[in-house]
């Protein structure tokens, strides 16, 4: 096997576990067909929406005329004309699907124009006159949660006066917060700081990240099967887009459908905010009774949708003189965007992983959710969790320069482990794997020789300077609203032995529709050319929960297995009883099935023979299957319980040089060493975990978003925004999946999930690169390196450091400001 950039990697598992994902000869010859591919139906009209140009206005008069008139157009559609809800909120309202009486951020949707060409859509909008009644926009997340301004679960609130604050700069009472604390054997968290030897602290700024999917947002909606509404959509939750549609409308449910046969990316972008795109469609279908596609251009789609939640944290933390935590304070401020979209569970699950892989002692955790006049923010890959985990990386790394101990030596002695195992939310660990899976990759890695090298190397070098870090990663996998944590699955069997399966879940390019044949064609013993997954489609599994929390194999293939169990069931008890088998010895494989009769001798029957035979019986063929996960719950009120069913664990280490008096660098070199358990597919999971670890990589060093003044978002296409290329990639990229530690709890043979752990895998490049500024000053000051850590913010954080006066400096742990 060869590694993503052609080195060598390490392979778990046999070639047979392997097969290739079910679309790849598609997506490389470009075969594979999205929604902009397909044959349009006949009178096809496209639709383009107008934007708004303020952050925050009252909205005055919107002046058309002109845009009806345009050649081409054949409809313009206002807030008026939404014969049901003006409203496309994921969880509570607040997204009106157009802006009505005010706009709240800058790209926000003013009206529609549906025409016989995108071409003479777009042209038209430009035709619009808007009268605006300016407003000053709140753009600060910080001063906006001084200021009481924050997204709550049941609405958007504007406080009058603001919120008094306690002396770490908490609000003392507001809805928009939520607080976790933990009380360990030092006392609570109060005396845990107190009574601590050493403390440190300080504030970071984690910017957000653009989803920048190769398939922009798009949706089309045709009149279909009479009175209904038939919406293809690029999304991971096509319930979601029914229900709204829908609602949109004023129809009930069934007269909606929903399809998704593939995206071309989707990172949580396309969890929630799909559905205005569906809606719109929709909507123009309904009133023209035609067809009609809505397509964004890459622009539009970036000023229209939200990002991920740019954070600012902040950290107290004592410590003994070996570099032990004993007390912690993190206080997280997630910048929300304009509405609660999924913000409530960003921010929560930001909170639940504040302590990434390590045991805080006391502790308490708190989250703010900040209201600003910027696109809602929505999912992203680790949903808040990269987020959480970043200030108690920063703080550990603080730690260690302060004691002048190796930051891998103080990671380690903090890490979970027996007796140590407590989350601050009252979680316990069960399967202690971080400990041995990081001195394993310690091992590997040759990390204490190159460690030794590279400070070598940084002391004979003026200029060019490099760093090492090694990082774990421990992610809480399940859905932290837990009526999603549910699946459905249908199979069918047809006469001549074939197999079509559907599930609740969307293919993205994550490969589970690959898992999920896999999953039905062992469990019916069939060569997995034999079975075949079709779109995903709210009338034949309906309530699906979104393709999201990694957890689209964990549900949908477990769905799929037991309606395949069922299927194998109904079969094996009319076999028996059709030719006298004995129960206990019947079993499907390659595509046979082999038992032995009642008098004991051999029998064999194929596959097709045995499904002809059974259908001629009149046996059903076909079969649903439903899943839910165990053992999760957690108390909001009290902050406690168990909102996770299992954790996936990883580590890595990444190797980095910079030029100091530049700010350019490069990654080296990468080793991961990441947990899935009993890998369903470890071709397709390698694959994951390769491109987790890049995607983080740019969200952390080039992935910069920048808005102006007002409010505009400035970065709007790939001129002005980078996301990683091929060379950005680490020269040497060394990937593993850990072998012989299949997961503790009963999950689809015993695999563990894989969308998004890795993603968490790339601070240790940020890390690194914290660690080659450090050895500016000899490695006695750790510098302030915000997100993401550009060149500019590379050589400014140099620059700092060299300015300082090392022999003024009396605390080591000083935060070097950039």
């Amino acid at each position: 096997m060869r590694s993503l950039i052609g080195l060598p990697a390490r392979r778990a598992g046999s070639d047979n576990a392997s097969p290739a994902h079910d679309s790849a000869v598609g997506h490389v010859t470009g075969r594979a067909s999205y929604i902009d591919d397909l044959t349009e139906p006949s009178g096809l009209l496209h639709l383009a929406i107008g934007l708004s140009s303020r952050a925050s206005a009252g909205l005055g008069r919107l002046a058309l005329d002109a845009v009806r008139r345009a050649p081409g157009v054949v409809e313009v559609l206002t807030a008026a004309d939404i014969p049901g809800h003006n409203e496309v909120g994921a969880v509570y309202p607040g997204d009106p699907l157009l802006a009505e009486g005010e706009v709240r951020y800058a790209g926000q949707a003013l009206f529609a124009v549906v025409a016989t060409s995108l071409r003479a859509a777009r042209q038209a909008v430009a035709l619009a006159s808007v009268e605006y009644v300016d407003r000053i926009p709140s753009l600060d997340p910080v001063e906006a949660v001084r200021q009481g301004l924050t997204v709550l679960p049941e609405h958007v609130q504007c406080r009058a006066t603001p919120a008094p604050l306690d002396r770490t700069g908490v609000l003392a009472d507001d809805n928009g917060t939520s607080e976790q604390r933990h009380a360990g054997p030092e006392g609570d968290w109060r005396q845990a700081l107190e009574a601590a030897p050493h403390h440190v602290e300080g504030e970071q700024f984690i910017g957000g990240q653009e989803h920048f999917y190769l398939e922009g947002q798009i949706a089309l909606a045709e009149p279909w099967d009479d009175d209904g509404l038939r919406i293809l959509t690029s999304s991971q939750h096509p319930s979601e887009v029914q229900k709204l549609v829908a609602e949109v409308l004023g129809l009930p449910l069934h007269r909606i459908v929903a399809e998704v046969r593939r995206m071309g990316g989707g990172f949580g972008g396309k969890e929630s905010q799909a559905a205005a795109l569906g809606a719109l469609a929709a909507l123009a279908a309904w009133r023209t009774g035609r067809a009609v596609k809505f397509r964004m251009p890459r622009e539009t789609d970036m000023r229209f949708t939200g990002k991920r939640h740019p954070f600012h944290n902040r950290y107290r933390i004592g410590f003994d003189d070996d570099g032990l935590i004993h007390g912690a304070e993190i206080e997280l401020i997630g910048d929300c965007g304009h509405s609660p979209d999924l913000s409530e569970g960003v921010v929560d699950r930001a909170m639940f992983h504040a302590d990434n892989a390590y045991y805080l002692g006391s502790a308490r955790v708190t989250g703010h959710r900040a209201m600003t006049h910027t696109a809602s923010n929505t999912a992203f890959r680790g949903f808040g969790g990269p987020q959480g985990m970043m200030p108690i990386e920063n703080a550990l790394d603080d730690i260690a320069r302060r004691l002048g101990l190796d930051p891998l030596d103080v990671r380690k002695r903090n890490l979970y482990a027996p007796g140590r195992d407590e989350t601050h939310y009252g979680q316990r660990i069960e399967q202690h794997l971080i400990q041995s899976l990081v001195e394993q990759l310690e091992r590997d890695s040759d990390y204490r020789t190159r460690r030794q090298q590279i400070r070598q190397y940084n002391a004979a070098s003026p200029v060019v300077k490099r760093g090492l870090a090694l990082t774990p990663v421990k992610f809480g996998i399940s859905f932290t609203a837990a009526h999603l944590n549910q699946a459905g699955a249908l199979v069918r069997i047809y006469t001549d032995g074939s197999v079509l399966a559907n599930h609740g879940g969307t293919e993205m390019g994550q490969g589970l529709h690959t898992k999920v044949c896999q999953v039905v064609a062992r469990e019916l013993g069939l060569p997995l050319e034999l079975v075949r997954i079709s779109a995903t489609r709210t009338d034949k599994v309906p309530n699906t929960s979104p393709t999201a929390a990694s957890s689209g194999a964990d549900l949908n293939a477990m769905a799929a297995r037991e309606a395949a169990l069922t299927l194998r069931s109904r079969l094996y008890a009319f076999a028996a009883e059709r030719h006298a088998l004995a129960p206990d010895s019947l079993a499907l494989a390659d595509g046979e099935l082999r038992a032995t009769t009642l008098e004991g001798e051999s029998f064999r029957l194929d596959w097709a023979a045995l499904v002809q035979q059974a259908y001629m019986a009149r046996v059903a063929l076909f079969a649903e299957g439903h899943y839910s996960t165990p053992k999760i719950g957690y108390d909001k009120r009290a902050a406690r319980g168990r909102p996770f069913y299992y954790f996936a664990y990883g580590a890595a280490v990444s190797e980095v040089e910079i030029d100091s008096l530049s700010g350019e660098y490069r990654v080296v070199r990468a080793d991961i060493l990441h947990d899935v358990g009993e890998s369903l597919n470890p071709a397709i999971d390698l694959g994951q975990v390769e491109g987790g670890y890049i995607q983080g990589l740019g969200w952390l060093t080039s992935e910069e978003l920048k808005w102006n003044a007002e409010g505009q978002l400035t970065t709007v296409n790939p001129s002005t925004y980078k996301i990683p290329a091929f060379d950005d990639a680490p020269i040497d990229f060394r990937v593993a999946l850990l072998e012989g530690h299949p997961n503790s709890e009963v999950t689809i043979y015993r695999s563990k999930a894989v969308g998004e752990p890795p993603f968490m895998l790339a601070i240790s490049a940020w890390a690194a690169l914290r660690d080659a500024i450090s050895s500016i000053g000899d490695y006695r000051l750790n510098p302030r390196l915000d997100t993401p850590a550009t060149p500019e913010r590379v050589l400014f954080a140099c620059q700092a450091m060299r300015e300082i006066d090392m022999a003024k400096t009396p605390r080591v742990a000083a935060q070097v400001q950039t």
